[in-house]
């Protein structure tokens, strides 16, 4: 067994890792911790005239690179067991530059027909309408149906580890396998389940994309997105969407996300832990109408959670109470402790309660979703105590 080294992610564990990844001693000053870096442009070599300027990768102008952001990006490929990863300035913006960079005019896409509202909008509207790029929105849980959407166009089938909202699961592994027959690639939106949790380029995802304002970041004062994958396909991106369009991840928000990053597998421990026991409480309560949680043995897909989600099923649930919708706002406002906001993976439990017809495509969710909405509860780092508390007082005035 090699001895273990804090530069080389094979021999050491996860949280070793998360501490140490993408981080050398600056060369002119020493601290063991990369400094933020805020400068645009950095000192040419003596000989300039070979310099590419729309190279990417070099330390000459920040939109090219800087040096705060190559840190990062070394430390997110290790953790998905990547080649490369490129950061961006949002996960919307890793999202685009993805699609930008490997779709062309009359490319057809699979895409799960439960996404990211973000997603759904670049595929249904957006792609068609400016860029001629065709998508068929499939339930993607039901490998038949990802089949028979297969066109000899298809370059991209496009799912979310698990969905946003309903929690659905995908099969990375034998999607992966349907997209190579049919010569097209598989991006994973891994969002909901970040390593340690869970590594889809192992099951034979070819992209792996995070919005990094969430679990990686952590602390809900950063934006930002990755994508990971090959280096082929990430120099690619790197110069299409990054050096070309433009969309950089600032200095500062990669030195934040950098700094978030290091407790990231102390961080899951807890949220899962909290998120299965808060779930648990919530289905045995005879005022909740349902709970998606693939922790949970009633999840259609646990069983597949179980086997493919080796860190644990993630620290996001959706549920609804038995009431009208009415009920449901009294619920919200009654939370003292659980903040009523958008997003997730922050140090705090957030909700939102989404209402049938406000997200896009969300005809498409279970019937279950469509009575008086759902309640989306994204858990954080509080006490589980305080938590279930919290939701058992606003249940009683619901």
């Amino acid at each position: 067994m090699a001895a273990p080294d804090k530069r080389d992610p094979s021999t050491v564990g996860e949280r070793t890792w998360a501490v140490h990844g993408g981080n050398d001693p600056h060369a002119t000053t020493g601290p063991i911790r990369t400094p933020l870096v805020l400068a645009n442009s950095y000192h040419l070599p003596e000989d300039a005239s070979q310099v590419s300027w729309s190279a990417a990768g070099g330390l000459f102008y920040a939109r090219n690179g800087h040096a705060n952001q190559h840190v990062l990006e070394a430390k997110l490929a290790a953790l998905d067991g990547g080649e490369a990863s490129v950061v961006f300035a949002t996960g919307v913006a890793a999202l685009h530059a993805l699609f930008f960079t490997h779709l062309r005019s009359g490319d057809h896409v699979v895409v799960s027909s439960v996404t990211y509202e973000a997603v759904w909008r670049l595929f249904a509207e957006l792609l068609p309408r400016r860029y001629g790029i065709e998508a068929s929105f499939v339930d993607v849980t039901d490998l038949d149906a990802v089949r028979g959407a297969l066109r000899p166009t298809t370059r991209l089938l496009h799912v979310e580890s698990i969905a946003n909202p309903t929690t659905a699961v995908a099969d990375v592994a034998a999607l992966a396998e349907v997209a190579h027959g049919a010569g097209a690639l598989l991006s994973v939106d891994s969002t909901f389940t970040p390593p340690p949790l869970y590594r889809p380029l192992a099951d034979g995802a070819d992209v792996v994309v995070h919005s990094l304002t969430k679990f990686i970041n952590g602390h809900g004062d950063a934006m930002g997105g990755v994508v990971t994958g090959s280096r082929a396909l990430l120099d690619q991106v790197r110069a299409d969407a990054l050096v070309d369009v433009g969309g950089v991840l600032s200095p500062f928000n990669a030195w934040l996300i950098t700094r978030g990053s290091v407790t990231l597998p102390l961080r899951l421990r807890a949220q899962v832990a909290s998120a299965q026991r808060i779930a648990e409480f919530l289905e045995q309560d005879p005022r909740v109408a349902f709970v998606a949680y693939p922790g949970l043995p009633s999840h259609p897909q646990h069983e597949l959670a179980r086997r493919q989600f080796t860190g644990g099923f993630g620290a996001v649930l959706t549920f609804a109470l038995t009431g009208d919708s009415a009920a449901h706002t009294r619920f919200v406002n009654a939370l003292k402790v659980i903040t009523p906001a958008v997003s997730l993976g922050h140090d705090e439990t957030l909700i939102v309660h989404a209402g049938p017809g406000t997200r896009g495509g969300d005809e498409n969710y279970p019937e279950h979703f469509h009575r008086a909405g759902h309640l989306r509860l994204a858990v954080g780092l509080e006490d589980t105590d305080d938590l279930v508390d919290d939701l058992a007082a606003a249940l009683d005035t619901a």
